[in-house]
């Protein structure tokens, strides 16, 4: 295979599947919404459209071996309906055009199909692809959508509509990130970092250059059609020396805080009905999942990659988490242009 179609090029993870398939000689075509000068200068081609445009996306598919399709709504504007517009919809048409074109779907979905609490089912690092998949609360809008959307991709292999993979990567972060990393870049702009029970937990990351592998491999593999995979488990990390090692990338000096989680739950209660109430209840950036994310070591398995993909990191945290920060602190006046 040779030819690829990535959505969310200029993303987090596409743009990292960008980096491993020229850099593997593929020929690259990018499904964008306006025209990408730095895109274009590395020899992708641009094909100015959108994931919700039925034809422009069944045009840009045409002559691909592989969809990578990895755009999606992570914090949108508008309750369920912006969700499932551009990530159930968007799929909807990623699974059509894959069926015109006759190539292989890779569909980037996330541990978030597990749900907050589902996920801790199991024992200590062991929720698999085989745990049973429980309902999800009505406001879950984001594993909503990508349960749906998954499911969607599925079924369009099982039907023999088109072949099809997926990964399902935990919380991501790398060069290029624009949500987890700046979020925990301006808390330790600080100085001060906030350590839930001594920040002793494992955390549910994985490097973006480590999930755009795995989803190469997944597309590559014949026998992952119709399989999932967890791509959330790498070198294991705690709290402390994940906040210890963006500090260093930031070159700055942050005092470690420790909270009692009896305390950091209280204060996280306070700060979750703040939210509601300011924002007229549609607002709920802080809760349970979050304290949960950083009191309870992560809870997934990436056994299956590893056997069925040889799935191996290929960045490890002692290099990745600096050089993630390093590159935000390096861009971070682009976020205050771009908020402008």
């Amino acid at each position: 295979m040779s030819r690829a179609l990535v959505t969310g090029a200029t993303g987090l993870v596409g743009s990292h599947i960008v980096d491993q398939l020229l850099a593997s000689g593929w020929s690259v075509r990018a499904l964008v919404r306006s025209p990408s000068e730095a895109l274009r200068s590395r020899g992708v081609e641009c094909v100015v459209s959108d994931v919700l445009d039925d034809a422009g996306f069944r045009n840009a598919a045409s002559g691909a071996d592989v969809i990578f399709h990895t755009a999606a709504a992570i914090t949108p504007r508008g309750g369920w309906e912006a969700f499932r517009r551009l990530n159930v919809d968007g799929t909807t048409h990623a699974i059509a055009a894959a069926e015109s074109s006759g190539a292989r779907l890779l569909q980037l979905s996330s541990v978030a199909v597990y749900g907050s609490e589902g996920r801790y089912q199991g024992e200590r690092g062991a929720t698999s692809e085989d745990a049973p998949l429980a309902p999800l609360p009505e406001r879950a809008y984001y594993a909503r959508s990508k349960r749906e959307s998954e499911q969607l991709v599925m079924a369009a292999h099982a039907a023999g509509r088109i072949w099809a993979t997926a990964v399902r990567p935990c919380v991501i972060y790398g060069p290029r990130d624009r949500q987890f990393t700046p979020r925990i870049g301006r808390l330790l702009s600080h100085g001060v970092a906030p350590l839930v029970g001594g920040g002793g937990a494992t955390l549910a990351v994985v490097h973006a250059a480590n999930v755009a592998d795995g989803a190469i491999r997944a597309a590559m593999h014949d026998a992952a059609g119709g399989r999932s995979y967890n791509l959330a488990n790498e070198d294991p990390v705690s709290v402390r020396r994940f906040l210890e090692l963006a500090a260093m990338g930031m070159g700055r000096k942050v005092r470690m805080l420790s909270i009692p989680e009896p305390i950091a739950r209280a204060l996280f209660g306070v700060a979750r009905f703040g939210m509601r109430t300011l924002s007229g209840g549609r607002l709920n950036a802080v809760s349970d999942a979050s304290l949960s994310f950083l009191t309870r070591d992560n809870p997934f398995t990436s056994e299956r990659a590893k056997r069925e993909l040889g799935w191996r990191p290929l960045v490890r945290p002692e290099d990745g988490v600096p050089a993630s920060f390093r590159w935000w602190a390096a861009h971070a006046g682009d976020e205050k242009k771009s908020a402008t």
